[in-house]
Parts: structure tokens; C-alpha cells; sequence
């Protein structure tokens, strides 16, 4: 039975570059769910597949030298991948819209902040170019800058103020799915702070489903509902904030607190994850997480694991196959 609250249902999403004939395998049989309203942290290291992911939910992959596969993605019931190249600039910045890495080069520097915010208005809003300009202002007031400022240009405002401005653009139309990719990593911490609390506060007031692209797991404890950590292309771990923070199951996610510092034991050494993330180019045959594992066994270098229900929330590790095996942090949760 379909569920009316899922805003977003990615099954089995494939994402592919081919780049003088290698074949880098990006995204490798996603599958994710998002209701309205909820927030979604994906997490993993660099080049875990992430923003990949995400640029796919809105056609955006480039072509060439990517390729999307196979899998489906449905926007409130919508196949994205039906979708002419007509219906998806209707749907991008209006139903779905998204807030890139480097706010320093996500504006255009030949034009207002002003007259970017309003663009989308006027196109998607069909307002007129001064009425577009009306509610550009009053979108910068919203995220805490003065509306008179419509009429400069971004070099003339900090980096935390040009990330506020493309936060205005990006909910300037209300969109139901807002994708943040690593909004803060070129902010410094006490914008990075403020930044945050603005999104937290605007997504409440709209209502707003937002997936949080991010390897700050600080970040998702403060602003995500449900957590999916990613891992070479694939979701290794998925559950509410509080099971996969609180009752770690697989041996990646546990690296990742483990690597932690622990603020309640300064004296505490980081026990950081072993080795690199495999080459895209040419991944393991079996659990990609392997040479890295503390617990794989023989078997875990020749299967790929499939996603399973381990207590209260999904996993993907052949070692669920012990009911003996379990995962417990020493120490308990890191992140406040």
C-alpha cells in the first residue's frame, strides 16, 4: 500500500562514470525512503557516493561522462527518471530544491543577490519582475539579512552570508525535498552554528523534508531524524537517530564514532578506521568494507551483503549471520 507521506523513494539507484575506459562505480544499488517533513542525515567519508546520490534525485548527474544505470526515483509519486528535460526544470527549484558544497562559487558574480533569488520566483512563482524582487527581499530578511541589500553582489558579502543567500534562493519557493550538500564545510564554527539553526528553524516553519549530505556526525545529531550511512557506493547502515547512534551495528559506523574524540575523557586516544576507502574503479568482490574490518571473516571477501532488518533498524554485514554477533561501543555515544 502506498504510503502517502513518503515524499521520496529511491529503489535500487546505479550511478556510473565512464572516463577513458575505466568504469568508476559512484552509487551502487541505493535504496532510500523520506517522509515530509523529516530530515535524513547521509553520511560517509569522501567519496562515499553521497553527493552522486543526490545529484541523481534531480537529473543532475553529468552526461557524459555519468550514467544512471538503472534503479527509480519517485517524487511524490513522480518518476523522476520518466521525466522530459521540460518537466524536471519545472520540478527543480520548485518542488525540490538543493543547496551546493562551496557557497563561494554557487552565485553568480555578475549579478544581484537580488535578481538571483527573484529568477526563481519569476519562473516558477510566475510573479512579475517587481514582485519577484518584493519577496527576494523579504527572503533575505527571513535568513537574517537586510532586505536593502537585494541590490549587491555577492563579493560583497562573507562566506556565512553568501551560504544565507543560497539557503534564501533555495526555499525562495516553498519546495517540499530540500537537498543540503555539506552546507557548512567552508564556513567556520560559529557561522557554521548559526547556519544550522537557521535551516532547523526554516525547515520547521515550511514543513520541509530535507536529506543533510554530511561527514559531521555533530551535524546529524543535531538537526537529522534518520541516519543513512553510506559506505563505496552503497547503504551499509539505516535507522532513526537514535538507533543507529545509540545501538551501532554495523563495523563501519562504529569506526566512525570510535574516531571520535571523546569529550568526557580528554586523555582517550582516537582509534581511527584502518587503510582507505576501495577504488571505485575496482571494488572487492565481496563487502567492500572488508580489508578495513576488525571482524570479517573469509566469507565477508566474497559476498556482498543484503540489506536485512537486525534488531530495530536495517543493515548490511554478513556477520548478522552469527546470532552470537554483536556491535557495542566502549564507551557508549560520543556525540552530544
Amino acid at each position: 500500500m502506498e504510503n502517502k507521506n513518503v515524499i521520496l523513494d529511491i529503489q535500487d539507484l546505479e550511478v556510473r562514470f565512464e572516463v577513458d575506459g575505466e568504469i568508476i562505480r559512484a552509487v551502487n544499488g541505493v535504496s532510500l525512503t523520506l517522509e515530509k517533513g523529516k530530515t535524513l542525515g547521509l553520511v560517509g567519508e569522501t567519496g562515499a557516493g553521497k553527493t552522486t546520490a543526490a545529484l541523481a534525485v534531480m537529473r543532475l548527474v553529468p552526461d557524459p561522462p555519468g550514467i544512471i544505470g538503472k534503479g527509480n526515483i519517485l517524487l511524490n509519486g513522480k518518476d523522476v527518471m520518466e521525466m522530459s528535460v521540460s518537466n524536471l526544470e519545472k520540478i527543480r527549484g520548485k518542488e525540490v530544491s538543493m543547496i551546493f558544497q562551496d557557497p563561494m562559487t554557487s552565485l553568480n558574480p555578475v549579478f544581484t543577490v537580488g535578481e538571483q533569488i527573484a529568477e526563481s520566483l519569476e519562473i516558477h512563482e510566475q510573479l512579475s519582475p517587481a514582485d519577484a524582487m518584493i519577496k527576494a527581499k523579504e527572503m533575505l530578511e527571513l535568513v537574517g539579512i537586510p532586505g536593502y541589500r537585494a541590490s549587491e553582489f555577492p563579493y560583497q558579502f562573507s562566506g556565512g552570508m553568501k551560504q544565507r543567500v543560497v539557503i534564501a534562493i533555495a526555499l525562495a519557493c516553498n519546495p517540499q525535498l530540500l537537498i543540503a550538500d555539506e552546507p557548512t564545510t567552508a564556513l567556520d564554527v560559529t557561522i557554521q552554528a548559526q547556519v544550522l539553526a537557521l535551516m532547523k528553524a526554516l525547515k520547521e516553519k515550511y514543513g520541509t523534508a530535507m536529506i543533510m549530505i554530511t561527514h559531521d556526525l555533530g551535524i546529524v545529531a543535531e538537526v537529522c531524524d534518520e541516519v543513512a550511512v553510506m559506505y563505496a557506493g552503497r547503504i551499509i547502515e539505516k535507522g532513526t537517530l537514535d538507533q543507529v547512534f545509540n545501538n551501532t551495528l554495523h563495523p563501519y559506523t562504529e569506526g566512525l564514532f570510535n574516531s571520535l574524540p571523546n569529550i568526557k575523557n580528554r586523555k582517550s586516544e582516537l582509534r581511527p578506521i584502518p587503510g582507505l576507502m576501495p577504488d571505485p574503479v575496482n571494488l572487492p568482490p565481496g563487502c567492500a568494507f572488508e580489508p578495513r574490518c576488525a571482524y570479517a571473516r573469509e566469507e565477508c571477501g566474497l559476498r556482498i551483503p543484503d540489506s536485512r532488518f537486525v534488531s530495530d533498524h536495517i543493515v548490511c554485514c554478513l556477520a548478522y549471520d552469527d546470532p552470537n554477533f554483536h556491535i557495542r561501543r566502549k564507551g557508549g555515544k560520543n556525540v552530544e
